[in-house]
């Protein structure tokens, strides 16, 4: 039984070391060590305070079982007490993130006190994700033609008056990400989705076609038609057409960035191209701005294999002006709503660079609202579920988009 114990020690303070060790300091490359890096960091980063009880658990009962008394484990309880150090580290930044949100806001007044601290219970059972205060109103068709059908779910306030009489409530549409070829409305989005709907917001997370069975610009015409669907829609569920916002992580921040810059493209709106494809917002997480790397910002060939290969399906150096015109960067402009992008310090997958050049760009394009969060610690998707980092960022979401619709009130009633 010792000698179990102590090889049980060095088991579990070796691997939580290296895990922590990479969430610290990931990998960029080559591609496949970058992936493999960013799962590892990404659910170390955002379940730290998990690992760390533990960690702290497993170093107690193991030295009570007396694992100690041998090499192996007097080893591996220097690598769990090191693993133990790493994790406050990484704690540390998760708090860290709340003053960043908190500074990057502090021009956008908020209407009530945002609430003291941290909300407990998510942090502690962060799945399933739910609210009490939202009902979720599953596969909704926004678009069928017979060969194509496309659903998505809305989420809103339980028990609310969502008819057509009732107060027009703000939107919000949600683009899921996934390197445009997986993913569903199911599984992300779902912490902020739910924190708008229970503010009184009709939010709305849709599907869109995948590749590779599709090819660009399929999943930019899929999301556009969900904007003109649900601006058709919205007096259905006590929703204000004038007033949407799109966003999305990942691939699908690409997409909401380039729906947010692109209104009214007839080409991308096919047998709709009178229909109001306009947003009053974007909301932008670990995006991909620019196809053609035109800083060479890209650590590894991963992104530029997957959209050549899979999402445009032509090289870059045979069609570049296909992959412009896919760029939200290349179509930054006066017109540009408002934007709020977001994006993780240590992102293994989307370097953080890409999305500083496409907020510099935006700022000195535009004089609407740019806000930018470089959120400390932070991998790719770590806003998937409710994490520290995760519940602060809703606070400044929250803030950001109050502020927005404040202003869009306030010129209508001018």
């Amino acid at each position: 039984m010792i000698a179990a114990a102590a090889w049980l020690l060095l088991f579990f303070g070796g691997g939580g070391l290296v895990f922590a060790f990479n969430a610290l300091r990931p990998r960029y490359a080559p591609a496949a060590v970058a992936a493999a890096s960013f799962f590892a960091g990404w659910l170390t980063a955002e379940l730290s305070l998990h690992i760390l009880v533990f960690q702290t658990f497993a170093l107690g009962l193991l030295c009570w079982e007396g694992a100690l008394t041998s090499w192996v484990g007097r080893v591996g309880a220097v690598a769990t007490c090191s693993t133990i150090v790493l994790l406050l580290v990484s704690l540390r930044q998760s708090l860290a993130s709340g003053g960043v949100v908190d500074a990057a806001l502090v021009d956008f007044i908020h209407h009530d006190p945002p609430p003291p601290g941290l909300r407990w219970k998510p942090l502690l059972m962060p799945l399933p994700v739910r609210h009490d205060k939202v009902e979720r109103l599953r596969n909704r068709v926004y678009h069928d033609d017979g060969t194509l059908r496309l659903r998505l779910d809305v989420f809103r306030q339980r028990d609310a008056d969502h008819g057509p009489t009732a107060a027009r409530r703000p939107v919000l549409i949600y683009v899921h990400g996934g390197a445009w070829v997986i993913g569903n409305k199911e599984h992300q989005g779902l912490p902020m989705l739910h924190h708008f709907a229970a503010l009184g917001w009709v939010c709305f997370s849709i599907n869109y076609r995948l590749s590779p069975r599709a090819t660009f610009p399929d999943a930019i015409i899929d999301v556009k038609r969900a904007i003109a669907w649900v601006r058709a829609h919205a007096a259905e569920h006590g929703a204000d057409p004038d007033f949407i916002v799109v966003s999305g992580n990942s691939a699908g921040g690409h997409l909401a960035s380039l729906a947010a810059l692109t209104p009214g493209t007839r080409e991308w709106q096919p047998g709709f191209e009178s229909a109001d494809t306009s947003v009053a917002a974007c909301l932008s997480f670990y995006g991909i701005y620019d196809f053609g790397d035109r800083h060479g910002h890209w650590h590894n060939r991963g992104l530029q294999e997957i959209l050549q290969r899979y999402v445009m399906k032509a090289r870059l150096a045979d069609a570049p002006e296909r992959f412009e015109a896919a760029s939200p960067i290349a179509h930054v402009g006066p017109h540009a709503p408002p934007f709020l992008v977001v994006h993780g310090e240590r992102d293994s997958l989307v370097p953080v660079a890409e999305a500083r050049a496409f907020v510099r760009t935006l700022r000195a394009a535009t004089s609407a609202h740019c806000v930018y969060i470089e959120v400390p610690g932070a991998q790719h998707a770590f806003e998937v579920f409710p994490s520290v980092r995760t519940l602060h960022l809703l606070r400044g979401l929250e803030r950001f988009a109050v502020h927005v619709h404040r202003d869009y009130l306030a010129a209508r009633v001018r």
